[in-house]
């Protein structure tokens, strides 16, 4: 039974996948829109909140320098994404990954974590899309019913001030279904609503560093690293080490590129292009924000629910408020389709594999697209965001996710000593030093991650080992191979 819990799927196995045409994904994505898909999912509302955060209770101005550390860490398990997704053309990302590596029962804990963070993220995120959304039409004097609009378990504060209690939060489940429908129609629409939407967030950014640099008070960068409190993490060195731990989740979502590796045409040559070419971008534009946010407010009062618009009052620019909430919007919208995406492809490629019920990977006939779990989805991660408060669903962290991104730098050491002759389109550079320290600097966020967020995580992986046992192990095309040979 031990070794059964760790039977691997070959590479041949893997490449003989990729290539069948029958129930394969259709292969139309180009290195630009997995560019687009990687900064869809990466830029999202925690620019415009955690700089602001970061930068009055841990950094200063020297947030830019948190940006540079996190993007770092990222690219460490970035590098390591690409060799992977070069080799191992195949949806399901680090599930797939592990399933080579280091057998089936770890890819079974990690493909069940990402589906967790996926479905709980796009939920979370589909919440604060439909409050986005509530305040900027009211800023256009549109008013939606406010008992259409929340949680009944949850009273929200209106734009005017008022707080009521709601029904259901129609928005939220608006968007969710949005969404799935899209990706239900093919991925290839997909990826180019993401492409306008990440037009429109991309351009509200630039537009805030371009209007907001002619008014930078050059005295608002002293002291740049402020002085240590007394108690780390509270400034100096140890601020700048924390708030990089902060606003690392903001760069979360790099990873659901290497799930689309199956529809990418050529994916040999554009993942590495998708992958490392998203977070040089989005860490340009993240450094360039935080340069110019810090620059025009003293970062002592960008501790605030709304940083960006107290920057923005500082400028004659007012009408870039409403358009940072667009920005937002937009930034929001991209996220939830590259989780339920992601989401999507990896309970595909379980399916497939034998773990989960062959509803799961389903091809719709026609779009060439897993529509039944997008489906299934829909439901469950739409009536989650109508009906439950957003304290329940808790502040998304990216526990998971840090899970793993150490997996599949660990998986790169396996599979350098294990398949050394294999033929590698991208190799990792500096190996072993690379994934030892994409290992070490993930393993070090997870550890400063609160217990409630260990315990979540510690909780559904217990269901989902009681899943593998009960179901899954038993029908394991692998391990059915395993035993006719």
């Amino acid at each position: 039974m031990a070794s059964s819990l760790f039977a691997k799927k070959s590479l041949a196995d893997l490449k003989e996948q990729a290539e069948e045409t029958e129930s394969s994904l259709k292969r139309s994505l180009s290195a630009l829109n997995l560019v687009a898909l990687g900064i869809g999912a990466i830029i999202g509302a925690g620019l415009f909140s955690l700089t602001g955060l970061a930068a009055a209770n841990y950094a200063g101005p020297a947030v830019t320098l948190s940006f540079l550390l996190a993007a770092v860490g990222c690219a460490f398990a970035g590098l390591c994404y690409s060799e992977f997704a070069t080799m191992i053309p195949v949806a399901g990302s680090a599930y797939t990954y592990a399933y080579a590596t280091m057998g089936e029962f770890i890819a079974w804990i990690i493909g069940w974590d990402l589906v967790l963070e996926y479905a709980v993220g796009a939920a979370t995120v589909s919440i604060s899309w439909s409050a986005y959304v509530v305040s900027f039409l009211h800023d256009f004097n549109i008013n939606l019913p406010p008992e259409l609009v929340a949680s009944p378990w949850q009273p929200v504060r209106l734009p005017s001030g008022e707080l009521v209690h709601g029904i259901v939060n129609l928005p939220a489940a608006f968007i969710v279904a949005v969404i799935s429908w899209l990706l239900i129609t093919g991925i290839q629409e997909s990826a180019r609503v993401n492409a306008v939407v990440v037009v429109i967030k991309v351009a509200v950014v630039v537009a805030f560093i371009g209007a907001g640099i002619a008014y930078i008070n050059p005295v608002h960068y002293e002291p740049f690293i402020p002085e240590n409190t007394g108690e780390f993490g509270h400034f100096g060195f140890s601020g700048i080490l924390r708030a990089a731990g902060i606003i690392f989740f903001a760069y979360i979502g790099f990873d659901a590129v290497s799930t689309a590796a199956q529809e990418a045409k050529n994916p040999q040559k554009d993942m590495p292009i998708g992958i490392i070419g998203s977070l040089i971008i989005c860490t340009i534009l993240y450094v360039g924000f935080a340069t110019v946010m810090t620059g025009l407010v003293p970062y002592t009062e960008l501790n605030n629910a709304a940083p960006v618009a107290t920057a923005v009052d500082r400028t004659p620019f007012r009408w870039l408020n409403s358009a940072i909430k667009l920005a937002i919007i937009c930034g929001y919208t991209s996220v939830i389709l590259v989780m339920l995406l992601g989401q999507s492809r990896v309970f595909f490629s379980m399916s497939r594999d034998g773990l989960l019920p062959g509803v799961f990977s389903r091809i719709h006939p026609t779009h060439r697209t897993p529509w039944l779990t997008n489906v299934i989805f829909a439901i469950g991660v739409g009536i989650f965001a109508a009906l439950a408060p957003i304290q329940l669903v808790g502040e998304m962290t990216s526990i998971g996710t840090l899970l793993a991104f150490v997996i599949v730098c660990a998986g790169i050491l396996v599979m350098r000593r294990s398949n050394p002759d294999v033929p590698r389109p991208f190799r990792t550079p500096w190996v072993p030093f690379v994934p030892i320290m994409g290992i070490i600097s993930c393993g070090a966020l997870m550890l400063g991650l609160g217990l409630g967020n260990w315990l979540r995580l510690v909780g559904w992986l217990v269901l989902g080992v009681v899943v593998y046992f009960f179901y899954s192990r038993h029908h394991s095309k692998v391990r059915a191979s395993a035993a006719r040979h």
